[in-house]
Formats: structure tokens, C-alpha cells, sequence
């Protein structure tokens, strides 16, 4: 169903690929828009290693969830770790793409939780992570993405 990278030389591990998924911070996911047109969006997000899940948060209406609720298909795009080259200016960078289905998480206790662990990814204290789970975690919608397939490469920007 998913096709093999075209360079192979160019592919990274699939460890590299999980890697970047821990390590970055933002990423893009693309989903199927409700006019046939793809719809792409930034988001920060967490992987979870474990379970081989990524985890996203959004508001509980909007086109975003609208296009879900249509076609759950999800692609999902991160890169980084550049490296600059031998010749001073031009850079390598490693990307990781994955496939996969996008469940909303309906369970408040469970919703938080999943909350939580995002947002300690992005602020620098706990407690700074409560307070604006206190004042806005009830207005927040956890989304799982189920990754079916993972691929990585690492490119010479020249």
C-alpha cells in the first residue's frame, strides 16, 4: 500500500525516523479537505515511543475536525536535524513522514492526561502546565494518530 523511498541511499532508519519524531517539536499534518482539496496544518505535537502514537490537540469544532470526521487519513510530516556540509553553506536535513488513521480521544480524564504530556514538551515548569490546563483544559480535544506506516530520509540541500 505505501511505496518504498525512491533513493534508498537517501533513507534513514526507522530508530532515525522515531528519533525525529521524539525529538522535534513542530510538525505538519495534512489530512483530505472537505472541497477535494488537501488540507495541511502546523501543529506541536508528542510522540509517544511505547506506543508508536503521535498526539495533537485541537479545539472541538472547525474545518480541522470537520475533514476528520469525514476521511480520518492522516499524513503527517516533521524534519530537521540539520547538519551543515563540508562546503560551509549548504545543509543535510533528515525527514520523517508517517501514515496513519487519527482517533479523537473522548475520555476527559484521558483527554487531560494526554494534555498534559504535551504541553511539558512545550513549557518549562509543571505548574505552569496546570494552571492553563485548569483554565482551559475543559475547552481542548486530544487527537491520536495511529501510525500504519513510517518512513524517514535525510537530503542534501544544494
Amino acid at each position: 500500500m505505501f511505496r518504498k523511498i525512491r533513493r534508498v541511499k537517501n533513507e534513514i532508519s526507522l530508530e532515525d525516523a522515531k528519533l525525529l519524531l521524539k525529538n522535534n517539536k513542530r510538525a505538519t499534518l495534512s489530512v483530505n479537505g472537505l472541497n477535494g482539496y488537501p488540507h495541511s496544518f502546523p501543529i506541536n505535537y508528542f510522540y509517544n515511543a511505547k506506543e508508536n502514537k503521535l498526539y495533537f490537540h485541537g479545539a472541538k469544532m472547525g474545518y480541522k475536525i470537520d475533514c476528520i470526521n469525514k476521511d480520518n487519513r492522516a499524513t503527517f510530516v516533521t524534519y530537521g536535524n540539520e547538519v551543515l556540509t563540508e562546503d560551509g553553506w549548504s545543509y543535510k536535513v533528515s525527514s520523517a513522514i508517517a501514515y496513519g488513521k487519527i482517533e479523537l480521544i473522548e475520555d476527559r480524564e484521558e483527554t487531560l492526561k494526554f494534555v498534559k504530556e504535551l504541553a511539558m514538551k512545550y513549557y518549562t515548569s509543571e505548574k505552569e502546565v496546570d494552571e492553563v490546563i485548569k483554565r482551559s483544559g475543559s475547552a481542548v480535544l486530544v487527537y491520536r494518530l495511529n501510525i500504519e506506516h513510517l518512513t524517514g530520509k535525510i537530503v542534501h540541500e544544494k
